[in-house]
């Protein structure tokens, strides 16, 4: 007798629409929709649809899942906060509403395996990286017009200039450059790809190295980018992902 678990007329079934639902959804969503308030669950089923396959993350400004959702940013803010005390995501959130802010599902509701992504592998990942290391990552990840991803290439690129001997305040203040510059021409010119790579700022590097920047003009720089972003912001559509 052949063992036949299929539900009558499940054969037939097809996919209306494949492109764009590729994510398996099952007890990882049942559990934050029990767990979540119904705003919050509303936000964290938006990341989860939209988040990098690879990761698990989602970026996006609160001032766009405002506009996204329908709520206000106070709400936005709220949920956010829930959902990282309830342990459904790890969030990384922006300087100001402005400024990207991103959400990692955990691994206990993402449903695909993530290389590094094991409670042991995370928990010596800062051992391993160097303070010089992680200095560059949370520079790199700061700022609103990148990917939102460190990758491991990217943490070998930290550890290249480390060893080259490039002082940390440099390779931040090339960040910055970098920053300015990528604003400038998405102002200019519209929107183009993120900076995916830390080593889309050697080049950078390399122009502070021969040229060094006056004393102080980091803060200069800071400012520089936040009025950007701003800028960008309010020129720029609302994203959708």
């Amino acid at each position: 007798m052949t063992n036949n678990t299929s539900t009558p007329g499940q054969e037939s079934l097809q996919v209306k629409e494949s492109i764009g639902w590729w994510i398996p959804a099952g007890d990882n969503l049942r559990h934050a929709r029990a767990i979540l308030s119904d705003g919050a669950f509303k936000l964290f089923a938006s990341a989860y649809l939209d988040a990098d396959p690879e990761t698990g993350r989602y970026q996006t400004t609160q001032k766009d899942l405002a506009v996204i959702l329908g709520k206000s940013k106070r709400a936005i803010g709220a949920y956010v906060r829930e959902m990282s005390e309830k342990g459904t995501c790890r969030v990384c959130a922006g300087r100001n509403q402005f400024a990207r802010t991103i959400l990692e599902i955990c691994d206990d509701y993402w449903p695909y395996r993530r290389p590094g992504s094991c409670t042991a592998e995370r928990a010596t990942a800062p051992a391993a990286r160097s303070a010089y290391v992680d200095a560059v990552r949370k520079a790199f990840l700061a700022i609103g017009c990148g990917s939102g991803r460190f990758s491991a290439s990217d943490e070998k690129t930290g550890a290249e200039l480390e060893k080259r001997g490039i002082p940390l305040a440099l390779v931040q203040d090339a960040i910055l450059v970098g920053t300015c510059r990528k604003y400038i021409s998405w102002l200019n010119n519209g929107s183009s790809e993120p900076i995916a790579s830390l080593r889309y700022f050697e080049a950078v590097i390399a122009e502070i190295q021969e040229q060094p920047l006056p004393a102080g003009y980091a803060d200069h720089l800071r400012r520089t980018v936040a009025r950007l972003a701003k800028a960008w912001h309010e020129f720029a559509p609302p994203r959708k992902s």
